[in-house]
């Protein structure tokens, strides 16, 4: 089973990066560049996935950190 992955989401005027599944923070900021910063480092400390939500809340872009069972070749 994999580890949930960092979700880098509005919260009012901030951000806040948040555990998939969880209803608390990881920590709130005041910028979302902040929070992206804070979300990496803690999904590759943890080899996870970390989403980048716009302020819609929509998904607009991921990246991984794990272990990638489909690298890019080359």
């Amino acid at each position: 089973m994999s580890k949930p992955g960092q979700h880098v989401v509005p919260n009012g005027s901030k951000w806040s990066v948040r555990r998939a599944g969880s209803s608390r923070a990881s920590g709130k900021f005041t910028t979302q560049e902040e929070a992206i910063k804070e979300g990496k480092k803690i999904a590759k400390n943890q080899g996870t996935e970390l989403y980048i939500h716009g302020k819609d809340g929509r998904i607009r872009e991921r990246n991984s950190y794990g272990r990638d069972p489909h690298p890019p070749k080359g």
